[in-house]
């Protein structure tokens, strides 16, 4: 189930790093490529919260083993499609039966292991959901390189039918119940799939277009009237598709919480790294770009093991408090880069964020899920997973945003300094120091302005890289502040003081 998981998560970004080739294999115009992307993602983050309901009517064999042939046929679809609207649909079905996988994963640890065999599984489980992105560039454009982007997705077909085939065959720890699909509120399934859906096309285009683009708001007003409509039938009907009474239980809802911060770190950490190393550094392979990567990778590993240990013997409290103090460490070390800035300067910074994530998700997961009955773990993992997700959506969103306006107002600094004699803007920028003396600087030729321009936007984009590091850095900080109000696990409250 875990590789399952694996493949699923795998084919988010291991498309990335292979888009171009796509474009040219479907003449597909440069408006449209975004969208082999984006239709996986929606669709993904629509099955997420749908997995509780889909367990009780399926059983999670059932659930698990539908996803996983539907996620191999789509696959399928996606190699042999020919056009744009072939693409998409395939992606689609893609994204949704792969969405169901990754919360399946993790509630069938909690119906298949008694509480202290838990650890493991779950360590094996949380390396699989983070290395995903961090091998994703590598394997893509291997894959793209040595073969044909088709092979992204047919290299999905034979694992997929054998991963099926075993689940069919081993996996047993619950029963399906199909008379509670007809009783239980699927008027609110729309509603659902609206919200969410428009949540992502927000926060994709929005960047781009603008906040206050009318289409952008528009869209922005139906996400939140869909929501509002979802919210009421899932607190008012006696049998709603979500299940929103899990939120009551304290170290669930600040667990979710913590998942949503994880996602922001994670998935803006995995977004700006290949995009500094293209288009400041001027990698030109997917596949250099993902062995730089290799480091946070590798230090996902090492710590797995460790993690493990860790969980079974300190409060998951003091383990979320040490990750996310990691986590924080590892961005925020990033913010404070150079147009030069290569391998080693990059290195310490992956090594402590790729042993944070694999403390932080395990503890984050124990304290959310850990002491809910066995009939609601389900749902709980779709909601505990669909932070995360939406924490990496929204945090993209918001890095776009940062990038996009905060590069010409580095500019303008940037040229202001440099004005002004600055002789530290100028060895930040990369330009000879000798004529920066502290004096105003007039008299400047117009082949030089020609020679120093792209100097200065490259230093201004990297600036603006260094404030995006900065942001998400400070936001995992910040949720540190929820630790005074976790509730002590309890299992260490049974045992009594330590």
């Amino acid at each position: 189930m875990s590789f399952g998981m694996l493949m699923a998560i795998l084919d988010i970004q291991i498309v990335a790093s292979s888009l171009p080739e796509i474009r040219i294999g479907l003449h597909l115009a440069l408006d449209e490529l975004s969208w082999v992307q984006t239709a996986y993602l929606i669709a993904e983050i629509v099955a997420i919260p749908l997995t509780g309901w889909l367990t009780r009517v399926m059983s999670t064999r059932g659930a698990f083993t539908a996803g996983m042939f539907g996620f191999t046929l789509a696959s399928i679809g996606c190699a042999l499609a020919d056009s744009f609207g072939a693409i998409v649909a395939a992606r689609v079905m893609q994204g949704f039966c792969g969405g169901l996988l990754i919360p399946l994963v993790f509630s069938a640890i909690f119906l298949m292991f008694p509480a202290p065999e838990r650890t493991r599984p779950t360590v094996v489980a949380g390396l699989m959901a983070m290395l995903a992105p961090t091998l994703g560039p590598t394997v893509g454009g291997f894959i793209t390189d040595t073969f044909t982007w088709h092979w992204l997705f047919l290299i999905n077909v034979a694992p997929g039918i054998a991963v099926a085939v075993v689940v069919l065959w081993v996996v047993d720890v619950d029963r399906a119940d199909w008379r509670s699909f007809h009783s239980t509120d699927l008027a609110a399934l729309p509603l659902l799939a609206l919200s969410l859906g428009t949540l992502e096309v927000v926060l994709k285009e929005a960047p781009h277009r603008g906040w206050r683009d009318g289409r952008i708001l528009g869209l922005a007003a139906l996400c939140a009237a869909s929501a509002a409509g979802t919210l009421w039938r899932s607190l008012t009907h006696p049998r709603p598709l979500i299940d929103l009474g899990v939120f009551r239980d304290r170290n669930f809802a600040l667990g979710c919480g913590f998942s949503f911060v994880l996602g922001v770190g994670l998935y803006g950490a995995t977004y700006l790294l290949p995009v500094f190393l293209g288009v400041v550094r001027y990698y030109d392979e997917a596949l250099a770009i993902g062995l730089v990567m290799m480091v946070t990778g590798v230090a996902q590993l090492l710590t797995a093991p460790v993690a493990a240990v860790l969980e079974q013997r300190f409060d998951a409290r003091h383990l979320v408090a040490v990750g996310f103090a990691l986590l924080a460490a590892g961005l925020i070390g990033n913010g404070f880069m150079t147009y030069a800035t290569d391998f080693w300067g990059l290195f310490w910074q992956q090594a402590v964020r790729g042993c944070a994530v694999m403390i932080c998700l395990i503890a984050a997961t124990s304290l959310a899920l850990g002491e809910f009955d066995l009939q609601r773990v389900p749902t709980a993992s779709g909601l505990f997973n669909l932070l995360r997700n939406l924490g990496g959506a929204i945090g993209l969103a918001l890095i776009d945003t940062i990038i996009a306006r905060r590069a010409p107002t580095h500019v303008q600094a940037i040229v202001e300094r440099l004005q002004a004699g600055d002789a530290s803007m100028a060895r930040f920028v990369g330009l000879p120091t000798e004529r920066f003396t502290g004096v105003p600087i007039t008299d400047i030729d117009e082949q030089t302005r020609r020679a120093v321009e792209p100097l200065v936007r490259r230093a201004a984009l990297v600036s603006a890289f260094n404030d995006a590091w900065l942001f998400i850095g400070i936001v995992v900080a910040l949720s540190l502040l929820l630790l005074p109000f976790l509730r002590r696990p309890q299992r260490f409250v049974e045992a009594g003081p330590p």
